[in-house]
């Protein structure tokens, strides 16, 4: 299977494109959590729903730019129901939820930042991708994540590694451990959809120097380029409309 991602993560994105503008793959790109319920809090306060709508656009923009349509969602924020997400995905070809990551409860530390007090934990670092095997295509989303996977660690990208230490009862296990791939089998937005569905976790927030990482406007970007390039490769290789 390693050099067949090889292969996926190293295709033009023009062949991609091969079959022209009107047969392209609609790419259903959500933006993990809500204004009201932003998610995790990074290390210095912000956000956690910052943060993913930051790297959705730039990952809209990416996709956009090897001439993939994309179906926005909840670019605003007020999509309450995990339910919802993938009934507003259905007839794209590809769902991708973009998230930021924190680490489990027992390794948070506290410091000081502006006068005031936040978690952190400088411990763990790097990205993650989600799939289920009760989604409707587990194949083409282990497939597509993987994809992407290897194309971000070719970017110099670095995997994480502390979801094989989850709490029982909410195990991960690896599903590609070599592209930080792992199994989130009752995830609602991956396993509601009728489509191939991955949720990506861009990095940990709560490590204080990742968090500035993830800030930073080139590395957005070039994150999103790699995301854009692995999910052009692989609905290509699997022959997606």
């Amino acid at each position: 299977m390693g050099n067949q991602l090889r292969f996926l993560a190293c295709l033009p994105c023009a062949a991609a494109l091969a079959l022209g503008p009107a047969h392209a793959a609609e790419i259903a790109v959500d933006v993990g959590h809500t204004l009201a319920a932003p998610g995790a809090v990074s290390a210095r306060g912000v956000d956690e729903f910052v943060f993913n709508r930051a790297l959705a656009d730039r990952l809209v923009g990416s996709l956009a730019g090897k001439g993939l349509p994309v179906r926005r969602i909840n670019f605003d924020g007020r999509i309450a129901s995990l339910q919802d997400r993938p009934r507003e995905a259905r007839g794209a070809s590809f769902f991708i939820a973009i998230h930021h990551d924190s680490v489990q409860q027992e390794w948070l530390e506290t410091w000081q930042w502006n006068g005031i007090e936040h978690s952190f934990s400088d411990r763990y670092r790097g990205f993650s991708l989600f799939v289920s095997r009760d989604n409707p295509e587990p194949s083409t989303s282990l497939r597509c994540a993987s994809a992407i996977g290897a194309r971000l660690r070719r970017l110099g990208f670095e995997g994480a590694t502390h979801h094989v230490n989850s709490m029982p009862g909410r195990e991960r296990p690896y599903a590609d451990a070599d592209n930080a791939v792992h199994f989130y089998d009752n995830l609602v937005v991956l396993y509601r959809t009728t489509l191939p569905a991955v949720l990506f976790e861009a990095g940990i927030i709560k490590h204080r120097e990742e968090e500035l990482a993830l800030r930073e406007p080139e590395r957005q970007a070039r994150m999103a380029d790699g995301i854009a390039t692995g999910i052009a490769a692989c609905l290509f290789a699997s022959g997606a409309p």
